[in-house]
């Protein structure tokens, strides 16, 4: 059986806050297979920036991982120290980051910075190979080689993220996770730049982990699709097969509220509420306050996170029949 190039194992992650712990991450667990792409979609403050940042240990001061682990070739990521969490992060698993402005050194041109993370992690390599392996990352990701020697606020938005991308592919890691990578961008120009990067990722065979709150973004890269909630994995499966079989409530509000172009014309629904507090979330299935197939089991018992079939896996007392 074909083993997982990354596993992540019962993640739950907290922030320590003057109010008490902030339940960020709960209990989560999903695989990433060779050339796979998984999506993780859902409303803003639900923890899939925080699960990235788990997974490349990048947590602020106040963060703290109680339980889990996220395995890489065998070794969990959670308990590495960091000097040799140092050789895994860029150079087996890397990110590209929701702010291109943000994430590149305005007084440093771009290529230069670029060469500085691949001498950090491959030190033999002389600064002619380094400008050599940017040019073909240039070439690689739709930018001109010339551009190297310019500095960000010379680039256009598009521009800056495909730098980005390069700067993550820079290792060749075998998992790279896209935080929210084309959000401040147009839709034009947004919908370029994940055709690139899917082809990217099938040209390389490099696992991808893509984040966004954006359903329709997940449902054009991804081949898999995990859908959280207020901190929790509510249900995975294959992309097609939730956008045809929605079994957990919340994931049916999701598409429900998701207009087609395609098909009968139907009304559009919102979702009630609004997401727990994690500082105090509610007991039993944190959804149960917005759900309307909830009864009195849904408040009191976490649901178990069990598989529908081989391929679909839902937390759910009352999942909804397809």
């Amino acid at each position: 059986m074909t083993q997982p190039i990354l596993s992540v194992q019962n993640l739950t992650m907290h922030y320590a806050t003057r109010k008490g712990d902030v339940s960020a991450v709960d209990d989560v667990s999903f695989d990433v297979m060779q050339g796979d792409a998984l999506g993780l979609v859902g409303e803003s403050g639900c923890g899939k920036s925080s699960i990235a940042n788990c997974l490349l240990r990048l947590l602020p001061e106040n963060a703290r991982i109680l339980q889990g682990a996220v395995r890489l070739d065998g070794a969990n990521l959670t308990t590495l120290p960091e000097d040799q969490m140092r050789a895994y992060r860029w150079k087996r698993i890397a990110m590209v980051f929701q702010a291109a402005m943000n994430t590149l050194d305005p007084v440093y041109r771009v290529g230069d910075q670029i060469i500085e993370a691949l001498h950090t992690h491959i030190e033999t390599m002389t600064n002619a190979e380094a400008r050599e392996r940017v040019a073909e990352l240039f070439k690689i990701v739709g930018l001109d080689p010339a551009l190297m020697d310019r500095y960000p606020h010379e680039y256009s938005g598009g521009m800056r993220q495909r730098a980005v991308i390069a700067m993550a592919l820079s290792c060749n890691p075998d998992v790279i996770i896209a935080d929210e990578p084309t959000t401040a961008l147009d839709v034009i120009v947004q919908d370029k730049l994940l055709r690139e990067m899917c082809n990217i990722q099938k040209t390389l065979g490099m696992g991808m982990i893509y984040i966004s709150h954006d359903i329709a973004v997940i449902a054009e890269v991804s081949n898999r699709m995990g859908v959280m909630y207020a901190g929790r994995l509510v249900e995975l499966a294959d992309t097609a097969d939730i956008f045809a079989r929605p079994q957990h409530p919340y994931t049916y509000a999701l598409m429900s509220a998701f207009p087609s172009i395609t098909g009968p014309k139907r009304e559009l629904t919102t979702l009630p509420g609004e997401p727990p507090d994690l500082l105090n979330p509610p007991p039993g299935c944190r959804f149960h306050p917005r759900c309307p197939r909830a009864t009195s089991v849904c408040a009191r018992d976490v649901p178990a996170f069990k598989a529908m079939d081989a391929r679909h896996s839902v937390a759910c007392w009352h999942p909804v029949e397809g």
